[in-house]
């Protein structure tokens, strides 16, 4: 028998680091406090710990700290239970980890015999969906496993080998009669020794040796698991076997039973534990009928190939799951989520060459150049995921003194509309190239980036709280110094809307790439006088340490916020009044400006798909109903010239985005590189014929 399981293999020892350069799928160790330590020595391997007994620690603890090690791990940690008293207490510990892990209440009640909660705070929520595994052999624990655990953890014994057997009978039993799929439940055995010939007959799926041998480790994985495997029966898998309560919230039209195996594993559905933790990005809600996480280019292309099958579902790619637009999410449809590909690599010291993967967040590329001296402009919030940025543009804090973020891209590799994975760059595919910056979302899903970073050391960094009674004319005020501030210093502005009974502010932040303190206030005193100055802070610090302020994990957006974008050329006080009527009206409720100019003007507008160059300003205004700021924002259209696609909703401004050459040029190209038009649910660029 068996329960469709694909074989995994591990070993109960300490000599974690050697058993997963031998290819062991888990590491199980002795102490569950060693996990942290080896998690940052391993990369790939699971970990778990030894049987934590459940009547010596508190629940919710072993919960939270699992949590936390599985949020450390990126999502490797297995946890196993047991008991040295009444099952009873085994089961209520499986409900309180449950309930503190559920990301969808900020607080959890449990009422039980051994164990109780009483408003106690939910999370962290684990980075995946942490297998509970219980162990023993004792008829009340043996239906714990089969009634609430995910797995149940048995050892070898050869003066009782019918154990086994008569132990997953019992499982079985107890989760038929809790309404469970026996498949749900993986079957673990430990072995001292040889593996007993009838491991595979007795439905073991997950096979552990206990060791701490070099040798006997090494002979395990060269002679004992390739023998397992030729002898295993085909078909097995690692999908996960949902309950029939995750079933019945699959969405229509999806074949959810198709999707690849190389991604069944990671794929979320609504119904899964961790479904609420990724269904919404940073801006808004969203309810995706799957979401699936590829760790490679191979499994990018299988996860495209997949939805390509499904052509009348919204699809979603997902980098960091920040932008504006709120496409990497959607109501029903398909999100290909590329968190695991988030690598950072030097490749070139003397050139300043780096390759990063379009999953990692900005805060973490600033991290891992910010010891070599380097930096690379990247927006203004380190929670932003690099895909949608470079691909987009990316205006940020070093915009004026280095350009954008797409002006330091040297090359991409990007899986195309039809699976094929190419290299672009200025001799390869170089229209490709030219496209992807500024129009990437239509073309293809980039999984690595090869940027130049620029030489940055320390900075100044303002955060300036000043008098905005007058709004039209500290506005005007305000543009009138940024635009003759030294390309050295980029300023950006907030404002909301007056509030009755409180003072009008604004804030403006800003940054100088220079560590002299002189230079920095010098550049930054014009700011600081353009009205009655409220509140301050100027230091000299690491630009890592200005994108270090995004906090980790996931989203949990609300609502359908609507944003509207454009450029201007000049703070005029027709425009500064018109900016503050906006925000009197009541339909904005957040109003930026961000400088550019400088070195974003260096670059030809011809030579990216971003080709409003010649702007000095970028304007954002944010409101809750799009018809109302639509209307007032085209009241105001003698002012703007052009938009900025990562700061607008209105999908189908595409006129306003790209000047008629660059379009053209991109409905060409999307001819070409996406002729069914993949890549349709952000900015379609796309003509109608």
């Amino acid at each position: 028998m068996h329960y469709g399981h694909a074989l995994r293999f591990g070993a109960l020892t300490d000599r974690t680091e050697l058993i997963e350069e031998l290819g062991y799928d888990l590491a199980m160790v002795p102490e569950w406090t060693s996990l942290s330590f080896l998690a940052g020595r391993t990369g790939r391997i699971q970990l778990a710990g030894g049987v934590l007994d459940v009547t010596e620690r508190n629940a919710a603890v072993i919960g939270r700290s699992a949590a936390g090690l599985d949020l450390l791990t990126g999502g490797r940690v297995a946890l196993v239970l047991g008991t040295s008293g009444e099952a009873a207490g085994l089961a209520e510990a499986v409900d309180v980890i449950r309930a503190i892990w559920d990301p969808s209440a900020p607080r959890a009640d449990y009422e039980g015999v051994h164990h109780r909660l009483s408003a106690a705070e939910t999370g962290p929520a684990p980075a995946h969906a942490v297998p509970i595994w219980v162990a023993g052999d004792d008829l009340a624990v043996l239906e714990v496993a089969g009634r609430k655990a995910d797995g149940w953890v048995a050892s070898f014994d050869p003066e009782r080998a019918e154990c086994v057997r008569v132990g997953n009978k019992i499982v079985d039993e107890a989760a038929v009669a809790a309404g469970r799929d026996p498949r749900e439940i993986r079957r673990v055995l430990v072995v001292t020794g040889e593996v007993p010939a009838s491991v595979l007959d007795d439905g073991v799926s997950t096979v552990v040796v206990r060791t701490d041998d070099a040798a006997a480790l090494e002979r395990f994985a060269r002679e004992t698991v390739p023998a397992l495997r030729a002898a295993a029966p085909a078909g097995l898998s690692d999908r996960p076997v949902r309950p029939a309560s995750a079933l019945a919230r699959r969405r229509g039209g999806i074949d959810y039973d198709g999707v690849p195996e190389s991604l069944a594993a990671d794929a979320i559905e609504p119904g899964d534990p961790a479904y609420p933790r990724v269904r919404s990005n940073y801006l808004r809600g969203g309810a995706p009928g799957l979401l699936l996480f590829p760790r490679d280019p191979a499994q990018v292309v299988d996860a495209l190939a997949f939805a390509r099958r499904h052509p009348t579902l919204p699809l979603g790619v997902r980098s960091g799951g920040h932008g504006v637009s709120g496409r990497s999410t959607n109501d029903g449809g398909i999100v290909i989520d590329l968190r695991h590909l988030n690598a950072i690599e030097v490749l070139d010291e003397a050139t300043r060459r780096v390759r990063i993967g379009p999953g990692a967040r900005w805060k973490e590329v600033a991290a891992a150049l910010r010891p070599h001296g380097w930096a690379i402009g990247s927006g203004d919030y380190g929670g932003v995921g690099v895909g949608g940025l470079a691909t987009a543009g990316g205006i940020g804090f070093l915009s004026r003194k280095h350009g954008l973020t797409i002006d330091k891209l040297r090359a991409v590799e990007i899986v195309l509309a039809d699976g094929s994975l190419v290299r672009a760059d200025d001799t390869e595919n170089p229209d490709l190239f030219w496209a992807v910056r500024g129009a990437g979302a239509n073309f293809g899903i980039v999984t690595s980036f090869e940027f130049e970073a620029d030489e940055v050391t320390d900075v100044g960094w303002a955060q300036l709280v000043l008098d905005a009674s007058d709004q039209a004319g500290f506005l005007r005020r305000f543009g009138e110094v940024a635009a003759r501030t030294p390309r050295d210093t980029t300023a950006f502005l907030i404002m909301g809307p007056p509030r009755r009974g409180q003072p009008a502010v604004a804030q403006i932040m800003a940054m100088v790439d220079s560590a002299d303190p002189d230079v920095i206030i010098e550049q930054l005193q014009p700011f600081a006088g353009v009205s009655g100055l409220y509140q301050q802070q100027v230091v000299v610090t690491a630009y890592a340490d200005v994108m270090a302020s995004a906090p980790d994990g996931d989203h949990h957006g609300q609502g359908e916020p609507v944003a509207r974008s454009a450029f201007v050329r000049e703070i005029t006080p027709a425009f500064a009044q018109a900016a503050a009527d906006m925000l009197a009206s009541g339909a904005v409720f957040f109003f930026q400006i961000r400088s550019v100019g400088g070195a974003v003007a260096d670059v030809p507008a011809g030579a990216t798909a971003y080709a409003h160059r010649d702007a000095v300003f970028q304007v954002t205004a944010m409101g809750i109903d799009d018809k109302r700021l639509d209307r007032i924002w085209e009241t105001n259209r003698e002012h703007f010239d052009g938009l900025y696609l990562s700061f607008e909703t209105g999908l189908g401004k595409l006129a306003d985005a790209f000047p008629p050459a660059t379009l053209a040029r991109l409905r060409d190209l999307k001819r070409h590189y996406d002729p069914a038009n993949v890549f349709r649910d952000n900015f379609n660029i796309r003509d109608a014929k």
